[in-house]
């Protein structure tokens, strides 16, 4: 079971970003797939969930309307679009689906 994000980076308050988070070795499509983030010396937190119909769940307050989840089963793979960005996202994401974990991808937002 393998579960890989891509798709971080340094990006300017106010610009986007997409995370991917590419599954393998497990039946993805029949899953929750959860993206958590990690900022330092913090708890990490959950961002957003998606089931497996691509009905999505959990999203966390500070980024409701800012950020979207979806998935595309044919691809094994699930989306995090992040609009709006601000200093406070900077964080390490994660995906998480079965308990299975990714190596995450980091995300800077700074000027």
């Amino acid at each position: 079971v393998q579960l890989v994000e891509s798709g971080g980076g340094l990006v300017q308050p106010g610009g986007s970003l997409r995370l991917s988070c590419a599954a393998s070795g497990f039946t993805f499509s029949r899953y929750v797939v959860n993206w958590y983030r990690q900022a330092p010396g913090k708890e990490r937190e959950l961002v957003a969930g998606i089931t497996s119909a691509g009905g999505t769940t959990n999203a966390a307050d500070s980024v409701k309307g800012r950020f979207t989840i979806s998935r595309d089963n044919a691809k094994n793979t699930v989306y995090l679009e992040m609009y709006s960005l601000k200093p406070e996202d900077t964080a390490v994401y994660y995906c998480e689906s079965v308990g299975f974990w990714g190596q995450g991808t980091q995300v800077t937002v700074s000027s």
